[in-house]
């Protein structure tokens, strides 16, 4: 799935390489929507110890970077270690509502299942509906709900916790 709805879509681990496009789609897709922390500055970086690059799917179309999602421990107790969670997920706004997001997301549950992951979870502002959209689409069910966690633009927002087995 290109830019153009081509079927050219790849998903692949991140390299190192990529991080100055992965922290530009951070910059361009920030929004209160999905958010909770201020925008990143223009020299952000986006990999530190905490998030390799093997953490990240990245998606390709047309040869360009078009999302990636990030997935990492829900906790770092070993009783958990059944569990993974999206600790990120972007897609360039210029090229949502073409399904890739909806393909990292699978992407990112089939790579935990392989490696005996049982369970993927995630958070989600209870505003961003077109994300909720993807998760729910992909079998994501709302496991819980902090009411008024964040203030936001003027608001309160909830805090939505899905999950699903793999």
């Amino acid at each position: 799935m290109g830019v153009n709805g081509a079927a050219d879509l790849t998903i692949r681990t991140a390299r190192q390489q990529d991080e100055p496009e992965l922290a530009r789609l951070d910059r361009v897709s920030w929004s209160w929507l999905s958010d909770v922390v201020p925008q990143p500055p223009e020299d952000a970086g986006i990999f530190d110890e905490r998030r390799p690059p093997k953490r990240f799917l990245v998606a390709e179309s047309a040869g360009r970077v078009v999302g990636y999602v990030q997935q990492g421990p829900a906790t770092p107790l070993a009783s958990n270690s059944h569990v993974r969670q999206i600790q990120g997920f972007v897609v360039d706004p210029e090229a949502r509502g073409r399904g890739i997001g909806r393909a990292l997301i699978e992407a990112a549950c089939d790579r935990a299942r392989a490696e005996g992951i049982r369970r993927m979870t995630l958070r989600v502002l209870a505003h961003n509906a077109p994300a909720r959209r993807v998760y729910e689409s992909c079998g994501f069910e709302v496991t819980g709900v902090l009411p008024e966690e964040f203030w936001l633009d003027g608001a309160y927002v909830d805090d939505v916790w899905m999950g699903r087995r793999l």
